[in-house]
Order: C-alpha cells, then structure tokens, then sequence
C-alpha cells in the first residue's frame, strides 16, 4: 500500500533534513522546502518534490502543495522545522534579526498550516507537527526574542490542535532543547555564537538531528485516534 505524502519545511539541513531521511526510509512521497534547492536536492530521497520556497512566501507554500498533491495525492502530514535563532540583547538587538525571527517562527508556521489543515479537516484526518523549543519554557537572557516566537508556535499549535480535533486531525509540538545542527555557526554577533556553542558543549554536545527525526516519526506512527499533544526532549546531559 502506497504511503501518504508527507511535507517537511526548513529540509534542507538539520532537523528538517533528517526528518525527511526518515519518513523517505518508511517509503513516503515528500514535498521538501527550503530557501535553497540545491540542498535539497542533495538529500537524493526518492518520490520528493524539491521547492525553494520561504514559508514566510504563503503563496509559493500554497503553490508547492498543490503541486505535491497532484503527483502524489493529499498531504497527510505536514513537519514544521523551519526556523531562525538570532539571540542579542533586546534593547539593542537588530530590527532585521527580531524580524526574521517573528516572520519565519510564528508567520512562517501558520503560513504552512493554512496550506494544508482545510484539506486535512476536510478529510476528517491528518498530523501536523511543529518543532518548537525547550527555549520555549526555559530562556536565556540573550534568546528573549526567539524564546518569544517559540512559545507563540507553541500556544499556536495548541489552539489549532482544539480547533482540529473535532475533526480527526492531529496538531502536536515537539519541543528539544540543544541539537547539533549547526543552527548556532549562523549567529551573526561573534560572542553570542562562542557563549551559544559553550552551552551546547557543556550539554554535551545536545541530541542529534536524528534523535528529533526519531521522535517525530514515534507521534507519527501512532493511531490516528492517539494524539501525543507534546514532546519535550533534551540529552540527559542538558541541565536547564
């Protein structure tokens, strides 16, 4: 029996790439997103439908969804793993940082959700899965912004998730604290990046990509009528 498909944001690397490694390895069709196709493309998964697309662009999200569910039928679940991390102090952080964070975290989320939750309601079935943050509870000083638009991803999947659950469709959040991804080399303030990288070094280094992707495709895998509403993870090393 042929797989749904399955939509992965932020896939060109990290969590996002990994997720898609593993429900590709399950034998779904994907629809990969990412601000550069050259990077998806590299992943080599089969049956995925590669689309340089910012989730802030909702019509270029809309476009690659229709395009996906043409060749390979309704999107059965959708895995929100696009996401910015500019830490600075608020009072003196750049407009530009705050912004793309706000844009990608919260709009680019709810962007990606409209795309595809009317069909999925409509169907009476469906999984949508946002990957949030420990930072979410927990926040440095320094991560004011994007613990912020975290905790606004989280409180928005909530809401969503009573809204579509009279419906048969799943909202869920799985929120990990450090992973090496390689997200905290692309902090632009110099001390900022030493001071993130330590704290991920004292944390032993944080879960791996995969270790996300695993959990993912566990809330996945359940029964239509079990919805694992959140996972918060971290290495056991991580003390906060």
């Amino acid at each position: 029996m042929d797989k749904p498909l399955v939509v992965v944001t932020g896939a060109g690397s990290g969590i996002g790439a990994a997720t898609a490694r593993a429900f590709s390895r399950e034998g779904h069709p994907l629809l990969l997103l990412g601000r550069r196709a050259e990077r998806l493309e590299a992943l080599g998964l089969p049956r995925a439908l590669c689309r340089a697309a910012d989730v802030v662009d909702g019509a270029a999200v809309a476009a690659a969804v229709k395009a996906a569910e043409a060749a390979y039928g309704p999107v059965d679940a959708l895995v929100n793993s696009a996401a910015v991390l500019q830490p600075g102090v608020a009072a003196a952080q750049s407009r530009e940082h705050w912004e793309q964070m706000v844009d990608v975290n919260i709009k680019g989320v709810l962007g990606c959700v409209q795309a595809v939750l009317p069909g999925m309601i409509e169907r009476g079935g469906g999984t949508v899965i946002t990957i949030g943050s420990i930072a979410a509870y927990k926040t440095a000083g320094v991560e004011a912004v994007y613990s912020a638009t975290k905790s606004a991803a989280h409180i928005l999947s909530e809401g969503i998730r009573q809204q579509a659950a009279p419906h048969g469709t799943r909202v869920i959040t799985v929120a990990p604290g450090y992973v090496a991804t390689g997200m905290g080399d692309l902090i632009a303030d110099d001390g900022l990046r030493v001071e993130h990288a330590e704290s991920q070094q004292a944390a032993g280094g944080g879960l791996a990509a995969e270790d996300v992707a695993e959990t993912v495709l566990f809330v996945y895998r359940q029964p239509q009528k079990v919805c694992i509403r959140e996972v918060v993870l971290a290495s056991t090393a991580q003390v906060v």
